[in-house]
């Protein structure tokens, strides 16, 4: 049984289809969002709609108790707080981490599409990037 079906099994059918489909959107509109961290007047807005974005998948991955994917959404939201807070820019280590995240959670949603158990976390997306090298 994967982790689709294990959602279906513990929740009501709404509630799984109502995550499956905004979770599906969030994804798809990751990659653009952090691309445009790099355009100085599309900064602001793309950080703090990818924090939304991850802080939504925290909220709802917790609640539908998917652990691997609360974590990683809660440690990239913290990240994202912490740019958010003391930086104008990001370099491009940043944005190669955040893509790499954002692929991260692409093969969570074909795992979810394939109802399979969620990929393992890659140990290189917990290595954080030089925040300070802008």
């Amino acid at each position: 049984m994967g982790v689709k079906s294990d959602l279906y099994s513990n929740f009501d059918f709404e509630i799984v289809d109502e995550f499956l489909d905004h979770y599906s959107m969030m994804v798809d509109a990751m990659e653009i969002m952090i691309l445009d961290l790099s355009k100085e007047d599309m900064y602001t807005r793309s950080i703090n709609e990818l924090f939304r974005v991850f802080h939504n998948i925290k909220s709802a991955s917790g609640y539908l108790k998917i652990a691997q994917m609360n974590k990683l959404s809660a440690f990239v939201e913290d990240v994202l707080e912490q740019i958010r807070a003391n930086h104008s820019s990001i370099n491009e280590e940043t944005t190669n981490w955040l893509l790499s995240i954002s692929d991260m959670f692409g093969v969570w949603k074909n795992d979810l599409k394939l109802d399979k158990e969620l990929t393992h976390i890659k140990y290189s997306l917990l290595k954080l990037p030089d925040l300070e090298n802008n």
